[in-house]
């Protein structure tokens, strides 16, 4: 803490830093592209042993729905620490353990809060995703998985399996190997895997997933469950449409697999629903929930029905799954959340900084996509200069979200899942498949376009990680910390506190449009320049923006 003392210690932090380099694990991430020693905090704001100060939209990769240092959270730890509790309890029960639970069974969806279980796990929520999976396994005697595409689930080995893809490419493919875990295609409007986007990308998802299950050579026997993000967060800030995840939810239970969701970084308000599913009404049969949960301290833990509860005593353990201090953490955090209506607050806040994001990316063909979620939002970065034409009929999606993005029913209509879109008259042929030698209307002929090019998107431009690694840096420059993402780590994501203020929302857009008009001028010699239309950077507010 003698550093924490010593404002303007620049020599300081580089001794840190240098010792770090050298001492830890070359798997280290956020420190390679984050190079600040935090010695102070409160809630936005991060300070430095240089003295420098940040607006934190890292929050802890989404572990700190009330910021740094919440007074509610620090009066529920300190009220544990005077009571002589014990600290670590393994499983045994407690008064501190009973009223997490009580709080957080408070806000779970009702359906499910009436007939659940919960499992303590250990404190991240890879483990809690271990215990999941090994629950659905155990409960329905199978052992194949379903998963999606550009997911994230955590970085042991059923996690990595389960996943779309990680840093460690060679741990990855040997976890899928092992797990028998199917791919499927997940809704991604602006990089829609079947070429075309918006509703009709979704149904064809759907469709794909059902069709899969369902062929006697599918290749996907009968799995022990389906798991999913209702936002993928890792992948590049990618919110599922409400459509298709009702659509799962009902393709899953038609065939008795388990729903797992996953919102390890989707929960407690995050998304502008106190959980992710909310919006879409699904209530899933297994959530697994970590990060905010424990009020910035370690916490993981799976909720289920019931009737999935058969697994036998020790099936699933952890020594630090009794984390006294966490349990009062998150018991005051999921409160404090709830009471103050913060969810609510994070769909406002982040429904007007996506507008401001989306009106600064027209004219700025660097911004392919603005997307998200309540304060879970994500900047897609993109090299126009390879080619890349709007198609005809087709919006740059950076100028606006596109019409219907969570597929509900059109007035006095249908939803388009509602219609049966999946199903064709008997001697019908399918408008998924082709016939031997045919082109698929969704690919093009070589050296032509696409048969049915009307209803395709042009394909969006390849993705610019150097670029969004230069806004990154030119935030930190400014005093803003942002983090990367994306499937090619294109993808700005802004994760900041639930508890952010006016102030702070407008300082934080500052800097990072700011920072992005700053990188997009140094590229301008191998992309477009700026247009002139382009908003000048207007100086953040000067303070601290606590």
């Amino acid at each position: 803490m003698a550093l924490a003392a010593v404002p303007g210690d620049g020599g300081a932090t580089q001794g840190i830093l240098r010792r770090q380099a050298l001492r830890e694990s070359a798997a280290r991430t956020y420190a390679r592209a984050l190079p600040i020693v935090p010695v102070r905090a409160r809630g936005m704001t991060v300070e430095g042993a240089d003295g420098r100060r940040y607006l934190d939209c890292l929050s802890g990769a989404g572990a700190l729905a009330l910021g740094h240092n919440h007074p509610v959270v620090l009066d529920a730890i300190r009220a544990v620490l005077d009571s002589e509790a014990p600290l670590q309890v393994l499983d045994l029960a407690t008064p501190v353990k009973d009223a997490f639970t009580d709080e957080l069974f408070a806000t779970l969806p009702p359906g499910l809060a009436s007939r659940a279980r919960v499992q303590f796990c250990g404190p991240a929520g890879t483990d809690a995703v271990e215990a999941a999976l090994k629950l659905v396994r155990t409960a329905t005697g199978r052992d194949g998985l379903l998963a999606f595409s550009g997911a994230y689930h955590g970085m042991t080995a059923g996690a990595l399996a389960a996943s779309g893809g990680a840093p460690a490419d060679g741990v990855m493919a040997a976890g899928a190997a092992a797990a028998g875990v199917t791919r499927l295609p997940f809704p991604y409007d602006y990089r829609c895997p079947f070429g075309v986007g918006g509703e009709r990308g979704a149904e064809l998802a759907a469709h794909w997933a059902e069709k899969l299950l369902d062929a006697p050579k599918g290749g996907a026997p009968h799995p022990a469950g389906m798991i999913l993000e209702p936002v993928q967060g890792e992948g590049g800030v990618i919110p599922a449409p409400d459509g298709w995840l009702r659509r799962m939810r009902e393709i899953t239970a038609a065939r008795s697999i388990p729903l797992i969701v996953d919102e390890v970084q989707t929960g407690v308000g995050r998304t502008g629903a106190f959980w992710a599913v909310d919006h879409s009404g699904v209530e899933p049969d297994v959530m697994v929930l970590s990060k905010a949960i424990g009020g910035g301290l370690p916490l993981a833990v799976v909720v289920y029905r019931e009737d999935l509860d058969v697994w036998p005593p020790g099936a699933h353990a952890g020594t630090f799954r009794g984390n006294q201090l966490a349990m009062a953490a998150g018991a005051a955090t999921l409160a404090h959340v709830r009471q103050n209506n913060l969810a609510e607050r994070a769909a406002t806040v982040g429904g007007r900084m996506l507008e401001r994001l989306r009106r600064f990316a027209a004219g700025r063909p660097q911004i392919g996509d603005v997307r998200g979620r309540g304060l879970m939002i994500g900047v897609e970065l993109v090299a126009p200069e390879a080619g890349f034409a709007t198609g005809a009929g087709v919006a740059p999606t950076g100028a606006g979200p596109v019409a219907n993005p969570d597929h509900e029913e059109a007035p006095g209509g249908t939803t388009p899942y509602e219609a049966s879109p999946y199903e064709v008259s008997p001697g019908e042929v399918s408008p998924y498949e082709v016939s031997p030698g045919e082109v698929s209307p969704y690919e093009a002929s070589p050296g032509g376009t696409a048969p049915c090019a009307d209803a395709m998107r042009t394909a969006a431009p390849p993705a610019a990680p150097a670029l969004a690694a230069a806004v990154q840096q030119e935030c930190l420059r400014r005093g803003l910390i942002v983090e990367l993402g994306g499937r090619h780590g294109a993808v700005i994501r802004l994760l900041p506190p639930l508890t952010i203020t006016d102030e702070q929302t407008e300082a934080v857009l500052d800097r990072l449009t700011d920072a992005l008009d700053a990188s997009i001028r140094t590229a301008g010699t191998h992309s477009r320049e700026l247009p002139p239309t382009a908003a000048p950077f207007v100086p953040p507010s000067t303070g601290d923006h606590r």
